[in-house]
């Protein structure tokens, strides 16, 4: 069934809500934004790869396009299906590839507000930079929501930021402009963190979510001083917990003070849809992830013309 991309909800900018597609592994269940799929078929016959990783099936053909099948339960390392003539494959797009997750059941796609959705404790699948971005309480029960770019990244790992692409922009010098950061994925925020330290930005403020992100600039309005003292840029991601990256760029944009600093949309959802989206909201830039040279460079960009701290020495790639 391919998936209808013109529901209410996708066509509505900065409401702070997402449509979850609720799915099934021995027995647990799991979510993805239904921003990312785009459709579900039952399983086919796969072509398996040579020395591909544990967790990869293999490929097949659909619409001119083939398209790698990554075992989701295996890579969860729960138990096999029970009935596996009727399992799913969840075909996705995001960071401008294509993937299909083979999952059980499909159980059907729930509305929900961000702030619905909650941090997970960091035991919860793979400890501190475990894959569940969050967990959501939908009509009495518990939905966990898995981070796809990371397991694709640990699976693929050339489809994930390259922190060595840094290395490409050359001899840079060290800046001392404030740059906020709202990335909920443990394991990409850290990554993003590295790359602009290396890029030369080390004067970061990380938060969590967009929630965190708007507390952060909330109480840096209420210093007093210019805010350009704190933040020169905001780079943030769409799907967080609590509060989105269109909402939280939507509050940026209507706030008086804060509607002339730039906000970069850094995500793996940057298609054509969802660029109108950014759009509607007032987003300065829109990047697909993994694309972290070319953050960089926006960042440059954009902030350019924003008062800031004097940057000091030359700093190279590396420290």
């Amino acid at each position: 069934m391919q998936m209808e991309r013109q529901t209410e909800i996708l066509l509505e900018s900065g409401t702070n809500e997402l449509e979850i597609m609720e799915f099934t592994i021995a027995g647990e269940t799991f979510g993805i934004n239904v921003a990312k799929v785009v459709e579900i078929m039952m399983v086919c016959p796969v072509k398996p790869m040579q020395k591909a990783q544990a967790n990869i099936e293999g490929i097949f053909k659909s619409r001119d396009m083939v398209i790698t099948v990554i075992d989701l339960g295996g890579y969860l390392n729960l138990p096999a299906s029970t009935n596996p003539e009727r399992d799913i494959f969840i075909i996705t797009n995001f960071n401008n590839h294509n993937f299909a997750f083979h999952v059980h059941t499909v159980v059907g796609i729930a509305r929900i507000s961000w702030q619905q959705i909650k941090k997970p404790d960091q035991v919860i699948y793979g400890g501190k930079e475990g894959v569940s971005t969050g967990i959501a309480d939908f009509e009495n029960h518990l939905i966990t929501i898995l981070d796809f770019e990371k397991i694709v990244s640990e699976i693929s790992p050339e489809l994930g930021i390259q922190v060595e692409d840094i290395n490409k922009l050359g001899p840079r010098q060290r800046s001392e402009k404030p740059i906020l950061l709202a990335e909920d994925s443990m394991l990409l925020s850290r990554m993003i963190t590295e790359s602009l330290r290396r890029a030369g930005y080390e004067n970061l403020a990380v938060t969590n979510n967009g929630q965190e992100a708007w507390n952060y600039l909330e109480e840096a309005k209420s210093q007093g001083d210019p805010i350009e003292n704190h933040v020169c840029c905001i780079v943030s991601d769409i799907e967080m917990p609590q509060m989105d990256g269109h909402h939280l760029t939507k509050l940026i944009k209507n706030d008086p003070i804060l509607r002339h600093i730039p906000v970069i949309l850094f995500s793996s959802l940057i298609n054509e849809e969802m660029r109108r989206k950014g759009e509607q909201v007032g987003a300065d830039a829109q990047l697909s992830k993994p694309e972290i040279a070319n953050l960089v460079g926006l960042i440059d960009r954009l902030s350019l013309n924003i008062p800031g701290r004097a940057p000091g020495a030359d700093a190279g790639a590396e420290d």
